[in-house]
């Protein structure tokens, strides 16, 4: 394609914190097809207590900045984050405004709109806020307000069939209006056991469980730790290690204080597959997820995991094949866990089990192939405004 008839693509995302979506961004970013599409990445700023993943991994991917965009609701600021993006859709008319995250999902739909720009609108879930988030009134708010935007979207994007269920489920969207899209991710060569502990001073020859996300209250750190005391009861030598961070860090600090010399606090890393090379054991303990990367990438190292079975976990953890889930129940979290370290040889299969599917179904090159194809499929349809037009008026 000749570079002024390419597929022009507008990507918003409020922030690109370290996490899932901005993984999945930063992997069609470098990868897409620059002669069939004009990419062009639309944020806010990172807070403070988040890390950026751009500065992590030292992206060199141009960047346009939404002034306002960004990860608190501010009515002065996102007035003028909405203004700037119909702006820059007059002035770069894309066939595709795709978005991501639940607040640049409703600024950036509801500026296609008002922009009068004749664009495919697609949003991605990475997840959802049904659960773990809010109060019963304002989840009630956000449904009503995903119903509405879904109005405005010629597609609906989810990582998983849970979180597509669990959408339509609370009446969000039209079952037509979704297509599942897995995530993909490329892990960094990964060390043996011995040099990555090495490399993160951690002990050789002690059991370790890392816990590797954000710390904020909907991944439940603070249950985490509750698991981890159960497990210190029956493995005394047993190593934690924590790689993020967040708003509850400090809290953390505080609540390990007891048994500070079992936890190793490693802030984020770019290089978090030496985090999963060095573990015998990776646990998630979040109330609400949607297809979490960490276990994933766990599964790329050959790390078993032990997880809660929420959002779409289950499509990534094959129980008692690739790892095992659980209850959010401390003791029923904590059990797989002691199962794994006490058994080694199940460890290690369970753990290359989970690197030959994670591997095999989650693959960078897969989620763009998917993605472009996507983007083809909307290009040059006429919009699908037979549901849009009644339902906003």
């Amino acid at each position: 394609m000749k570079p002024d008839s390419r597929i022009r693509v507008m990507e918003i995302i409020a922030r690109m914190n370290v996490g899932g979506p901005a993984t999945q961004i930063m992997g069609l970013c470098e990868r897409l097809d620059a002669e069939e599409f004009d990419h062009r990445l639309y944020t806010g700023h990172v807070d403070d207590d988040e890390g950026d993943h751009l500065r992590l991994r030292e992206a060199t991917t141009r960047v346009h900045r939404v002034p306002g965009l960004g990860r608190s609701v501010r009515p002065a600021d996102d007035y003028r984050a909405l203004s700037c993006l119909i702006k820059a859709m007059r002035t770069f008319r894309p066939h595709i405004v795709h978005t991501r995250t639940t607040k640049a999902g409703a600024l950036g739909r509801v500026a296609s709109r008002l922009s009068g720009v004749d664009s495919a609108r697609v949003h991605v879930f990475h997840g959802h806020l049904l659960h773990g988030y809010f109060s019963r009134p304002k989840r009630s708010l956000y449904v009503r307000s995903e119903r509405l935007l879904a109005s405005l979207s010629d597609q609906l994007v989810t990582v998983g069939s849970q979180v597509r269920d669990d959408l339509l489920g609370a009446g969000i969207g039209r079952p037509e209006q979704y297509v599942v899209i897995a995530p993909g991710v490329q892990l960094n060569p990964v060390l043996d056991r011995r040099a990555a502990r090495a490399l993160l001073g951690l002990p050789p020859d002690v059991p370790i469980v890392a816990y590797v996300g954000r710390l904020t209250q909907v991944k439940r750190p603070d249950r985490f730790l509750a698991v981890a005391g159960a497990v210190l009861q029956r493995v005394p030598g047993c190593h934690f290690v924590v790689c993020g961070g967040g708003e509850l860090h400090q809290d953390l600090e505080r609540r390990i204080e007891p048994v500070r010399d079992s936890f190793h606090l490693l802030g984020w890393r770019k290089d978090v597959e030496t985090v999963y090379a060095a573990a015998d054991v990776v646990l998630l303990t979040s109330d609400n997820e949607g297809m979490p990367l960490s276990l994933i990438e766990a599964g790329m190292a050959g790390t078993p995991v032990v997880s809660t079975r929420v959002g779409s976990v289950a499509e990534i953890v094959r129980h008692e094949d690739t790892g095992l889930l659980a209850t959010t129940d401390v003791g029923a979290l904590a059990a797989p866990v002691v199962r794994l370290l006490s058994d080694p040889a199940l460890a290690r299969r369970m753990g290359e089990s989970a690197r030959r599917w994670t591997t095999a179904s989650f693959g960078v090159d897969r989620l763009v192939a998917d993605t472009e194809a996507l983007y083809r499929s909307l290009y040059g349809v006429p919009r699908l405004r037979f549901a849009t037009e009644e339902t906003v008026k």
